[in-house]
């Protein structure tokens, strides 16, 4: 067996070497299109002459600055090499431009170790034309996605499907139908795996008015995977447009996906069409396991800021987490929304267990602080140093816990105004006996105040998720009257918090506070 490897790295060796690195140029500004061969003194001016390319590892295709390319390139079967991938680029100042009209921009089929960087890719409209995906990767390994500005399409602006290994980085996906980033599988099989998504924006994707059995206008969408890390990303003003009534989208979400996490992202001002459901900042939906969200902000969404959903007929859901996140003044629009939304279409309790929500932030001045769905069977929920601040009109929570196997503990309960009120109980103690919450071998864990204990100033935009440590809006959920207020999850629950708080400080520092802060 080794006298066989010797002989066969030479091979090898022989083989990369037979594939000289190449270089090809299109401009469309060349006058002589008869002396057209790739070069840059004599670039192809069509993407027609994909047609005559076989592109080997290493080669780069460059489209020159602010060239407008009209239709589509197709490529399958195509392979570069991990350290020698082929790359698709512009050259030049500015970005070139790849209008495909009714069609999508690329389609890239059974291939690797390739990156599409630094373009403009147009389609006609969601409603002017185009019936597809922007860029359609369909079983590739190895990908990298970089800098792609994607608007005009009426399906998804990227969409990979069945693909392992991928890096989605700084893509602006806007104007599209179905979602700006959607990642997707043969279902229930998770083929889709280990893609990073980061620094993304997702904006105004309104919806697909094809669509009308199923939802559509996500900004980021995850299906059908595993491994999946969304960070650093933003999704605004999405599904606005939905064309029927019933479940909608949601800003940044995933269904069917395992091992998924979501952290240091914003999700704000999401929509859904009027009369529909859902419209929210972030959810792990039907049949997701083992996944976080974490270190997220999300606000003034028509939906629920988070939204805890198993839908009739996906896998089980089991083992998820939210921790150290913050919703303010969500489910603006939709029916009992609000910082967290819990519902399960199964209607059976078996299929819906183990929800971990902890150490997170839920402020609302007009209605409740997180609610129960009728609707909403499930077993060992977990709500432990949590801050739920509700409006001085309603309940901290909305809806009947069906589950006698769920923990609050050591959470922190006001209305904006302070003081307390929930199913007729104005004194916290009381209702926590009532109900069990905030008991534990009969010691009253529950925190209250008679007097609002956050300095929330006049709110304002906040839309970048690399400033979230000094941001003065979200510092102000801090307060050193909670420092060490908060339980050890770790001693009583065996739950290990994390290494830091949403601020980036580290974890346990001198003891645990409720909320999203680790108080010095």
């Amino acid at each position: 067996m080794k006298y066989l490897l010797l002989i066969s790295l030479p091979v090898l060796f022989f083989s990369f070497s037979a594939f000289p690195q190449k270089k090809y140029y299109f401009r469309n500004t060349e006058t002589n299109p008869d002396e057209a061969d790739g070069s840059k003194q004599h670039p192809f001016i069509s993407l027609a002459a994909f047609s005559k390319l076989k592109l080997k590892p290493g080669d780069t295709v460059f489209f020159w600055s602010g060239n407008v390319f009209s239709g589509t390139i197709h490529l399958r079967d195509i392979h570069g090499a991990r350290q020698k991938p082929i790359v698709f680029t512009s050259y030049g100042k500015r970005k070139a431009e790849i209008h495909s009209g009714d069609k999508e921009a690329f389609v890239i089929t059974g291939s690797s170790n390739f990156l599409i960087s630094d373009l403009i890719v147009i389609g006609f409209g969601r409603k002017a034309g185009n019936r597809t995906d922007g860029v359609k990767l369909v079983n590739c390994n190895s990908i990298k996605i970089r800098n792609l500005e994607i608007a005009g399409f009426q399906k998804s602006g990227l969409q990979l499907f069945n693909c392992r290994d991928a890096e989605i980085r700084g893509v602006v996906a806007q104007d599209n139908g179905m979602a700006g980033i959607l990642v997707e599988g043969d279902y229930q099989k998770r083929l889709s795996e280990k893609i990073h998504i980061v620094n993304c924006n997702a904006d105004n994707n309104p919806g697909d008015p094809t669509n009308v059995t199923n939802h559509s206008g996500n900004g980021i969408l995850v299906g059908n995977s595993k491994n999946v890390l969304i960070e650093y990303c933003t999704a605004t003003n999405n599904g606005w447009d939905m064309p029927r009534i019933g479940n909608g989208p949601v800003g940044i979400w995933a269904y069917e996906a395992d091992s998924l996490i979501i952290q240091h992202c914003i999700s704000y001002r999401n929509k859904t069409a009027p009369g529909a459901a859902d419209g929210g900042g972030f959810d792990l939906d039907g049949g997701v396991t083992n996944s976080i969200i974490q270190y997220c902000l999300s606000y003034e969404n028509e939906g629920a800021g988070y939204g805890i959903f198993e839908y009739n007929g996906a896998g089980k859901w089991k083992n998820n987490i939210v921790r150290y996140c913050i919703s303010v003044n969500d489910g603006r629009k939709t029916d009992y929304a609000s910082g967290m939304y819990i519902w399960n279409g199964w209607r059976v309790d078996s299929m819906f267990t183990d929800f971990y929500a902890y150490n997170n932030f839920f402020y609302n001045d007009t209605k409740y602080a997180f609610s129960f769905a009728s609707e909403g069977q499930h077993k060992r929920f977990y709500f432990l140093n949590n801050v739920f601040v509700s409006s001085d009109s309603s309940d901290l929570y909305y809806g009947i816990d069906s589950s006698r196997t769920d923990v609050f503990l050591g959470n922190v309960w006001m209305r904006k105004s302070g003081g307390f009120m929930q199913n007729g109980f104005s004194n916290l103690e009381q209702w926590a006996r009532s109900t069990g919450y905030e008991i534990k071998d009969s010691k009253f864990y529950g925190i209250g105040f008679d007097k609002m204990i956050f300095d929330l100033p006049k709110y304002t935009d906040i839309t970048d998720p690399y400033s979230f440590k000094t941001n003065p809006m979200l510092r102000s959920v801090c307060n050193n009257i909670l420092w060490n207020k908060g339980l050890d999850l770790k001693k009583m629950f065996g739950i290990d918090p994390g290494k830091k708080d949403f601020f980036g400080n580290p974890f346990p520092n001198g003891g645990s506070e409720p909320g999203v802060c680790e108080i010095k």
